[in-house]
């Protein structure tokens, strides 16, 4: 065999090699992937100031219900327009090959607020849907001194 035969040989078992073994990897993960989504839930209760001092930051505290054992806390959802802002709890849910409990745990979840505008604050909570699938919200006003 010619050196250079030696060399293309060499180089395409690797080839070989390397594919092999990126398959066999690709296989096993594609069996163990779970997939996931986003859901909003709904929030239960709501602890906060009844009144903010300008610049002050402030804990906002939220209880929303876990629905099942796939459903994990992932982030609030929070939406500023003017002084009116938009707050549910996002949750991921995992998908996986063995079946979700229902659970309807109470859980807290925080975050924190600071107002940098004078007047008052209109917070949203997302409370769910009605029959007619309208959002349904908690309401509250929280006036700046």
């Amino acid at each position: 065999m010619h050196l250079m035969s030696k060399h293309v040989y060499f180089i395409m078992k690797k080839i070989f090699i390397y594919f092999l073994v990126l398959f066999t990897f690709s296989c096993s993960l594609d069996s163990d992937y779970e997939e996931t989504f986003a859901e909003i839930v709904p929030v239960e209760s709501v602890i906060m100031p009844t009144e903010f001092v300008l610049n002050e930051v402030y804990e906002i505290s939220l209880t929303y219900l876990r629905p099942t054992t796939c459903h994990a806390f992932n982030d609030i959802y929070f939406v500023s327009e003017s002084n009116e802002r938009t707050v549910a709890v996002i949750t991921t849910v995992f998908t996986s090959n063995y079946p979700c409990e229902d659970l309807y745990t109470e859980l807290e979840a925080s975050f924190n607020f600071k107002p940098i505008n004078t007047g008052s604050y209109i917070f949203n909570f997302w409370q769910g849907e009605d029959d007619n699938g309208e959002d349904q919200y908690l309401i509250i006003e929280v006036p700046v001194i």
